[in-house]
């Protein structure tokens, strides 16, 4: 009895190692340089899923952020061929996640929500605020705006799960409710 490819979506027609592999002589494609620690680092984490290596791809995911700034195309071979997955099966996440990036973001990140609560409350014209006083420039990809001097950057996300709040904002990491014009700017001054 054969799986149907189409149904069965985690069937793999390729071995992770035919679709990428590492150091491999008859491949030009090598890993990315890693700074010391990150695959010890990485082999810790998915050590807390012995079941299934593939439950880690969140956290490799975030350490590859958290390194390097972004998801490149790099970073999704690397994590697939660790974790024995295709690099789509690591693609579908990073597109799928806000929180997730594939292109190089500002030293300060400003994330306004666009959903509908926010967006009745003024996100849209927030969101022209911090484009207008970071002075941002439109990146093509995902709506990510970064300033000429790499300092801010300003994008759109989907909700941030605090309707009742709106509008809301991160800068960085840090949870913003409530945020007006007023307190936009109180909140670059705090982040310059």
């Amino acid at each position: 009895m054969s799986t149907n490819r189409v149904v069965d979506p985690a069937t793999q027609t390729i071995p992770p190692e035919q679709a990428y592999p590492v150091g491999s002589p008859d491949h030009d494609h090598l890993a990315p340089p890693l700074p010391v620690g990150f695959e010890e680092q990485a082999d810790e984490l998915i050590s807390h899923y012995p079941v299934s290596k593939r439950s880690a791809t969140l956290p490799l995911l975030h350490l590859w952020q958290e390194t390097f700034g972004y998801i490149s195309d790099d970073g999704i071979e690397w994590i697939g061929h660790k974790l024995g997955l295709q690099p789509i099966n690591i693609l579908e996440l990073v597109t799928f996640y806000p929180m997730f990036r594939q292109h190089p973001a500002g030293k300060i990140q400003i994330r306004v929500c666009r959903t509908l609560s926010c967006a009745m409350a003024g996100s849209y014209d927030l969101c022209n605020h911090f484009r207008q006083k970071c002075g941002t420039t439109e990146n093509e990809v995902h709506g990510l705006e970064i300033s000429p001097d790499g300092k801010y950057s300003v994008e759109f996300v989907e909700c941030i799960a605090s309707c009742g709040t709106a509008p809301v904002i991160m800068i960085n990491d840090d949870f913003h409710e409530n945020v007006t014009i007023k307190r936009a700017d109180e909140l670059l001054e705090k982040y310059r």
